[in-house]
């Protein structure tokens, strides 16, 4: 079952409003099915739109956050819980941790850090959980390109492929982790 979803995603205002639309939209879905938003604690960016949207739905909102980032008081205060941590790798493991399943919306190095963590996680059998890459306004169509070019060159197992999923809108990632648990179910 799936309770908790850890959402990867940018901490940056200055780009598309697109983003923040899907970003609203995700934490919508979230609060309205019930589950947990478990993400990086900051109060900015998607991070901040999508918790922000979860706890105006009456969701419950767990941010987990570096020390370092919470001293610059980006911290997302309405949170339910606010776990704060010693620096950015003891983050990643408590947002694993925690988390049921995994949608990235766009972000940029540090998102790209952490799905790729999780990724390379799940092919090493570390978890069975599912991931999702929101891939809003082809945003992730480069990267998609790129795992291909992996894919082409040999230098990933192309069976790797059942490991994410691409998806182009909240609707669809929420229909795939439906499958997901049902496929997937102990």
């Amino acid at each position: 079952m799936i309770n908790s979803i850890c959402v990867y995603c940018a901490s940056r205002t200055d780009i598309d409003p697109v983003y923040f639309q899907a970003a609203e939209e995700l934490g919508h879905t979230i609060a309205e099915k019930g589950c947990t938003l478990v993400y990086g604690g900051a109060s900015i960016g998607l991070m901040g739109a999508t918790a922000r949207t979860v706890k105006a739905h009456g969701g419950r909102v767990v941010g987990i956050i570096p020390e370092a980032l919470q001293k610059h008081e980006i911290t997302f205060r309405e949170a339910d819980d606010i776990i704060v941590t010693a620096d950015l790798r003891d983050r990643k493991a408590l947002m694993e941790k925690n988390a049921d399943a995994f949608i990235t919306l766009p972000g940029g190095f540090g998102t790209l850090e952490e799905v790729l963590e999780v990724i390379t996680s799940k092919y090493l059998h570390y978890h069975r959980k599912p991931i999702i890459l929101l891939n809003i306004n082809g945003y992730y169509d480069p990267l998609k390109a790129l795992f291909e070019h992996l894919y082409a060159q040999n230098f990933a197992n192309p069976n790797y492929r059942k490991v994410y999923y691409f998806s182009d809108s909240v609707a669809d990632a929420f229909a795939y982790l439906d499958r997901y648990h049902m496929e997937h179910r102990a």
